[in-house]
């Protein structure tokens, strides 16, 4: 089959609301799982390693300006628009498993620049503009992708700091009534345009308006977004409409009423807890509106976090999009841009520190020839194709948990005692013995064991009453704030207190391409996928490795001679026993199951449990033979 007819088969009319589901066409469920092409059509400051003097568009165009001159800096923008996101981008993201894009789209992309907020905003959008959007949109359709439509940056600004391209850090979308009427009438020219398209998605109405220094505006939101739905109905009635709280997201207080009989709400999340606590309030609005919520940007953080929060929404049967598919020199995207020599001096001209030769002497100690600029620029500009970049396959393993892939001990099952962990009746004995003994000490700040000080807890994932503690012994709250990609330090990292009984389940998947896959848990389609199919294991199976410890017997820090020789982690798959290994070390240590672990294609699911002792387990490695 080509890669059309297979695109176009995955396809089955258009994306709708259904109650709290998101279904296709066939009425079948959907889970959007995807990528976000951030910094294409906005280019974003630090996706290009840039100061505050180069944070958005508009300061980064004039700092190629000024260095090359504007024929060739316009030139410059012509090639980037045209090769940041190729085909080969979209096949990738294909064959990765996502299934779905979300395209931030600048207004001042689609104007050249032109800023008229007197004009009609049918006057200043460019043809070739759209044309570049209706290339990706083809590419989709080819693979099978689904696009959202992102209003990253609204005429005029609606957040008021650079992400949205705003001039003077004011959210002039809420000020002035010109901007709002331009984005009314954006959003008509963009549904007449693709209202027939069924790859698309939906549409992302506004991105992140009003962070909370600017809540004084909050009431001018809804009234926006139901003129821009009745614009946008006017003409099209087919696409899914997609709602932004306010304070980046984050604040849906906003949504005091259903505004459409085919919308979603969408909430961001970065830098913080990957548990179900800190979406709750997402899930009670789902239930109590009876409305499909979407996560639609979250990331910048590590591969672990990445196993942990994904993972989340998918249990939760939340639809979800990653931020970012690709930026330059980074470890925590699929696709690392590769820095060009000499790409600090450009940095350091827009910071201010830098300055041109042919200029008159000045303060600036750096000096930057126009020539050079124009070769830095240049290798940057044959390094934004895929093939030219730098693949971390880890970052999209993790995303999707996919094998090969670390998970963290404590990002078990999201389901409940029974489901995501289990607790036998000897374990929750033992751990009430346990609290009994300690709480004396833990008055006088005595520490219990190796973990916490008793009754404080970490901060992540309390309500679970799973005994999560730090590795490093120390106590307070856990650190989730890792924006450039770093790992955890040896003061990040936290286990699980396993007792005698007690068990943990993690999901991982196994190989499914073109966005198909069906969740064992979540149990919906993604991707138009066909539910629950099976096919054999993989020829050799997969291995896994756990790093775990013996632990404390009691409240007391002691080990009786038994345990160690009575220790064991026993291992079950897909609700079959799998192998034990035995724990006999205080110290931690990376323990191999014996034999080949025979995963399925698709989702499994992994049990771990304490056996004769308590053990602390760290994380579970499940590697390809």
């Amino acid at each position: 089959m080509s890669n059309e007819a297979r695109g176009a088969s995955a396809v089955r009319g258009f994306i709708r609301a259904d109650g709290t589901r998101l279904v296709d066409g066939d009425g079948e469920e959907i889970l959007l799982r995807g990528v976000g092409l951030g910094s294409w059509l906005l280019p974003e400051g630090y996706m290009w390693r840039m100061p505050d003097g180069g944070d958005r568009p508009r300061r980064i165009e004039r700092m190629i300006r000024e260095l090359i001159g504007p024929e060739k800096a316009e030139a410059f923008w012509e090639v980037y628009f045209e090769r940041y996101i190729g085909r080969g981008d979209i096949e990738r993201i294909a064959e990765e498993g996502f299934n779905s894009v979300r395209v931030p789209i600048n207004w001042r992309f689609l104007t050249g620049g032109a800023e008229s907020p007197d004009a009609a905003a049918a006057e200043l959008v460019r043809a070739d503009r759209l044309r570049l959007i209706d290339r990706a949109i083809g590419w989709c359709r080819e693979f099978g992708v689904y696009v959202i439509l992102d209003l990253h940056g609204a005429p005029g600004g609606q957040t008021g700091t650079n992400i949205d391209d705003s001039e003077r850090d004011r959210p002039d979308l809420f000020l002035d009534e010109r901007y709002r009427r331009q984005t009314v009438e954006l959003w008509r020219l963009l549904a007449e345009r693709y209202k027939d398209e069924r790859i698309v998605a939906g549409y992302d109405l506004l991105n992140e308006p009003l962070p909370d220094w600017f809540a004084e505006y909050n009431d001018r939101v809804m009234p926006l977004y139901q003129d821009i739905v009745r614009a946008i109905r006017a003409v099209d009635n087919n696409h899914l409409i997609i709602l932004e709280g306010v304070h980046w997201a984050t604040d849906w207080s906003i949504f005091t009423e259903t505004i459409d009989g085919n919308m979603m709400l969408q909430f961001h999340k970065y830098w913080n807890n990957p548990d179900t606590a800190s979406i709750r309030t997402y899930l009670e609005f789902r239930e109590a509106k009876q409305v499909p919520i979407f996560m639609g940007e979250g990331g910048e953080n590590n591969p672990d976090w990445y196993a942990g929060a994904f993972r989340l929404f998918e249990e939760h049967r939340i639809s979800w999009n990653f931020w970012t598919w690709k930026k330059l020199d980074t470890s925590n995207s699929p696709c690392s841009i590769r820095k060009p020599a000499g790409w600090e001096r450009l940095a350091a001209y827009a910071a201010g520190l830098a300055e041109l030769k042919e200029e008159a002497p000045g303060e600036r100690g750096i000096k930057l020839e126009a020539a050079e600029a124009e070769r830095i620029l240049q290798m940057y500009l044959d390094s934004l194709p895929l093939e030219r970049c730098d693949y971390r396959p880890d970052v999209a393993r993790a995303l999707l948990r996919r094998v090969p892939v670390r998970i963290p001990a404590i990002f078990y099952g999201c389901g409940g005692e029974g489901i995501g962990y289990g607790r036998g009746a000897a374990a929750a004995a033992e751990a009430a013995e346990e609290a009994e003994v300690a709480a004396p000490g833990a008055e006088e700040g005595v520490e219990a064991g190796e973990g916490v000080v008793e009754g404080e807890g970490v901060g992540f994932r309390a309500e679970d009453g799973v005994d999560i503690r730090f590795v490093s012994g120390r106590s307070g709250t856990a650190n989730f704030r890792h924006m450039g990609g770093e790992p955890w330090s040896e003061e990040d990292w936290l286990y699980v207190r396993l007792h005698p009984g007690e068990w943990l389940s993690y999901g991982v998947e196994v190989g499914v391409g073109a966005g198909a896959r069906v969740g064992a848990e979540v149990g919906v389609a993604v991707g138009g996928a066909v539910a629950a199919e099976r096919v054999p294991h993989m020829e050799g199976g997969c291995s896994l490795k756990l790093c775990a410890r013996l632990e404390p017997e009691g409240a007391r820090d002691d080990l009786s001679l038994l345990a160690y020789s009575s220790a064991y982690v026993a291992v079950a798959l897909n609700d079959s026993e799998a192998g034990r290994v035995q724990v006999s070390d205080r110290e931690w240590s990376e323990l191999a199951l014996p034999g080949a672990l025979p995963l399925v294609r698709g989702d499994n699911r992994i049990v771990i449990r304490s056996e004769g002792a308590p053990i602390g387990l760290k994380w579970l490695l499940v590697q390809a033979d």
